[in-house]
């Protein structure tokens, strides 16, 4: 066991890497800049969400994973050779051992595309764990128990949620909607309420900053600039609270109906335990103010936020490796 050990979550707008004894060494974004003419790699992570919305046409900036699945299978293995070796994951002599977190539901294909850019970017062996398993595992939970622990990943591309018993998912859900749909709804909103054209970062910044799933007491506000849908000159307007909580209507209630549907199919002896023990929260979006609130008054069972909702699913994909014998006998597939 020379080579090193590590856990990735691999999501649609970032990725984290864990390495076993470590702990969370990389959170970059899932973002690559691409020269066109020389069909090169000229930016990842970081370097390239900076130039989002921002270059000229010999660059274009893509996102090469899409609803938590690979959209672009070249480029996520460039990506993911990248984030291994910037991790130190990478040796000369000893190629690291994997564990990737994938979305419940994915398709065998998809399973294949990820397993494969694995063993492409430089490792010795990739498994897959389902995202909600991971997640749990991250957390802390007792998954182990034959008691039912809920969990709710909302991500970036997706949100999912499931029960898990006995180290395996009883129960499952997920709907293609996460932050980025967030993100494209107070685009609209903007753009339909105040015919200005604002792009997906600064969207993302008016959620992160002002943004609620439920109105606040004192709303907060902060300017956005864009560019004006009619005069096409550039103007400044002011967003509050509010307007971010209307925007969010639809994407956060089809995020809500997720969580509702596995309640609704969880076995009566589960939700006797998930009423005591509440849904655990994890996930970017799960950031989002009152989220918990929401989800608490929507299902009537108490929601929390897990400590560091971000970091969970690389942490359970890592300590996956360590459980590995005894989750490979509950998880179907683990072994790609």
């Amino acid at each position: 066991m020379l080579g090193k050990e590590i856990g990735i979550d691999l999501g649609t707008v970032n990725v984290l890497v864990y390495v076993v004894g470590k702990g969370i060494v990389l959170q970059e974004p899932s973002v690559v800049a691409i020269s066109v003419e020389e069909d090169k790699i000229v930016a990842v992570g970081e370097e390239a969400r900076a130039m989002l919305g921002r270059t000229p046409g010999a660059f274009e900036v893509v996102r090469p994973l899409r609803d938590g699945v690979i959209a672009d299978y070249m480029v996520t293995e460039r990506m993911l050779h990248y984030f291994l070796r910037k991790a130190g994951g990478m040796s000369p002599f000893f190629r690291p051992r994997v564990m990737i977190s994938v979305p419940y539901g994915v398709t065998s294909v998809e399973r294949r595309a990820v397993r494969k850019a694995a063993l492409d970017a430089g490792a010795s062996r990739a498994y897959l764990i389902p995202e909600p398993l991971a997640a749990a595992i991250g957390a802390g939970l007792p998954t182990a128990s034959p008691s039912g622990n809920m969990v709710v990943d909302l991500g970036g591309g997706a949100s999912e949620a499931a029960v898990i018993a006995m180290n395996g998912i009883v129960v499952a859900s997920s709907v293609r909607v996460g932050g980025l749909r967030l993100d494209e709804a107070i685009v609209a909103y903007v753009r339909r309420k105040y015919n200005l054209i604002i792009g997906q970062p600064t969207a993302e910044q008016a959620k992160i900053q002002i943004g609620s799933a439920l109105p606040l007491d004192e709303p907060l506000s902060m300017e956005i600039q864009g560019r004006d849908q009619v005069a096409g000159l550039p103007r400044t307007i002011e967003l509050n609270t509010e307007e971010i909580t209307e925007a969010l209507e639809e994407p956060l209630a089809a995020m809500v109906n997720v969580v509702k549907s596995v309640l609704e199919r969880t076995p009566p002896e589960l939700s006797s335990d998930i009423i005591e023990r509440g849904i655990t929260l994890l996930g970017g979006t799960a950031l989002l103010r009152r989220m918990d609130e929401l989800i608490t008054q929507e299902t009537g069972v108490p929601a929390w936020i897990a400590e560091a909702p971000m970091a969970c699913v690389a942490t359970g994909a890592a300590k996956g490796l360590e459980q590995f014998d005894i989750l490979r006998r509950s998880v179907p597939d683990m072994d790609g």
